[in-house]
């Protein structure tokens, strides 16, 4: 698997809501630096469970939608002599 990269903004934003989440919840003050290195662990060790979810929710939807589509096909099917 691929390293999942943010874009600054992508990341900024992540490190301001982990550091409001440390001062309304915790009451805690999470500089910067600090907030940055929770965020790069989070992502290194639990990342790859968030991902996989996703994928797996991902290929239950594509599955389904396959489905439907099969059962529309066989729907639109005529009635012919051959025997399948």
């Amino acid at each position: 698997m691929t390293k999942i990269r943010f874009s600054k903004e992508e990341k900024d934003l992540v490190i301001q809501k982990v550091q409001l989440y440390f001062n309304d919840e915790l009451d805690q003050k999470l500089g910067q630096f600090d907030a940055e290195f929770l965020i790069d662990f989070i992502s290194e060790q639990l990342g790859s469970f968030y991902y996989n979810r996703g994928l797996f929710d991902a290929q239950a939807i594509i599955q389904e939608k396959v489905e439907h589509i099969a059962e529309a096909i066989y729907e639109l099917e005529k009635p012919t002599a051959f025997i399948k």
